[in-house]
C-alpha cells in the first residue's frame, strides 16, 4: 500500500479518507518542515502532503538523482515552498488545491478591506480597554468603502473573485495589474504600470503568488506613490510586500493604514508592526473554515488516487 506522510495535523473528514485509500503517517509537528525533515520524506515515504512553509526546495532536492517520494500533493494553492523544476528534475510530480480556496481567500480579503478603512480592530482593542467614553460625532472616522476605487494586484482567479465582491458588493471602479488583459463579467480597467495604479486608488489589494518574480514587488517605490487616506490589503504571500518599508510608511502616516493576513517572515510579526493602531493583523486566517479545509484535503487526495492510479492528477503545476 502507498505510504503517504502528512505533514500537519488536518481536518477529520480529511484523515479518515486518507487513512481508507494510503498507508499514512502524520507529523506529529505543527511547525513547518525544515530542508532535513524534508530529505528524510524523500527517502522514506511513497507521497507526501504538504503545506505552507514545508521546505522543499532546490538544495533537498539537489542530494537525489531520484527519490522514492513520486509526488508531493501540496495542501493549498501556494507552493512557493517547493522548487516545483527541481522536483521535476528529480521526478517528483507536484500538484496543489486551487478552485477550494478561491471564494475564502477573496472573503478575508473584504474582511480585511472592511477592518482597516472602518478602523474595526482599533475600536474593538478601544472597548476591551474599558476606556471607551461612548458614541460622539467624531469618534474613529475611518474611510466609507462603496463607491471608492480599487487596485487590484493579480488577476488570477483570487483577484477576479475580489473585484467582482468589490464591484457587485460595494459599486467599486475596479483597475487592476496583470500580465495580461482578462476577460471579465464585469468592467475593469487594466494599468500597464504598477506605481500608475498604486496613483489611483483607494485600496490596493494585493493577490499575486509568492515566489522570486514577486518579493517585494510592492516595495517603497509604490507605497510612496499611493494616496494618503488609500489602504493596502495582502492576502497572498507575505514577502511580495517588503515589510520594513511598510512599517516606516504606515509609522509616518503616508497611508490610511493596511489589512495583512500574511507576513514576510511568518509566523513572525515585528514589535514595530504589532504596536501600529493603523494596521490590522489577522493570523493568516485566508482559508480557515472548516468546510474549505476539508476541500482542500480531499482535493489533494483526488491528486493522489490518480498519480497512482497512473492518471494524471487534476490539478499538476
Amino acid at each position: 500500500m502507498t505510504k503517504l506522510l502528512i505533514t500537519r495535523t488536518l481536518p477529520d473528514r480529511v484523515l479518515t479518507e486518507a487513512r481508507a485509500r494510503f498507508d499514512v503517517e502524520c507529523r506529529a509537528s505543527q511547525k513547518p518542515m525544515t530542508e532535513g525533515e524534508a530529505r528524510a520524506a524523500l527517502v522514506l515515504y511513497d507521497a507526501v502532503l504538504p503545506t505552507l512553509g514545508d521546505q522543499f526546495t532546490r538544495a533537498v532536492f539537489a542530494e537525489f538523482e531520484t527519490s522514492r517520494c513520486r509526488i508531493l500533493a501540496n495542501f493549498g494553492v501556494g507552493y512557493n515552498h517547493i522548487d516545483v523544476e527541481a522536483a521535476r528534475a528529480c521526478g517528483v510530480t507536484v500538484t496543489n488545491t486551487p478552485g477550494a480556496v478561491t471564494d475564502a481567500t477573496a472573503d478575508i480579503a473584504l474582511t480585511l478591506m472592511l477592518m482597516s478603512t472602518r478602523r474595526a480592530a482599533e475600536g474593538e482593542r478601544l472597548v476591551r480597554s474599558g476606556e471607551w467614553a461612548g458614541w460622539q460625532p467624531t469618534q474613529m472616522l475611518g474611510l466609507h468603502l462603496s463607491g471608492k476605487t480599487v487596485g487590484i494586484v493579480g488577476m488570477g482567479r483570487i483577484g477576479q473573485a475580489i473585484a467582482q465582491r468589490c464591484h457587485f458588493g460595494f459599486g467599486m471602479r475596479v483597475l487592476y495589474f496583470s500580465r495580461s488583459e482578462k476577460q471579465l463579467a464585469f468592467p475593469a480597467e487594466r494599468v500597464e504600470v504598477l506605481t500608475d495604479l498604486a496613483a489611483q486608488v483607494d485600496l490596493l489589494v494585493i493577490a499575486v503568488p509568492g515566489g522570486a518574480e514577486t518579493r517585494h514587488l510592492i516595495n517603497g517605490k509604490v507605497l510612496r506613490a499611493m494616496r494618503r487616506h488609500a489602504h493596502l490589503i495582502n492576502i497572498a504571500r507575505g514577502d511580495v510586500v517588503d515589510e520594513s518599508a511598510l512599517t516606516t510608511t504606515l509609522e509616518k502616516g503616508r497611508i490610511g493604514g493596511a489589512g495583512l493576513d500574511v507576513y514576510e517572515h511568518e509566523p513572525l510579526v515585528p514589535e514595530a508592526l504589532r504596536a501600529l493602531d493603523n494596521v490590522t493583523l489577522l493570523p493568516h486566517l485566508g482559508t480557515a473554515a472548516l468546510e474549505v479545509r476539508e476541500a482542500m484535503g480531499l482535493m489533494a487526495l483526488d491528486n493522489l488516487s490518480a498519480f497512482f492510479r497512473g492518471e494524471a492528477p487534476p490539478n499538476a503545476v
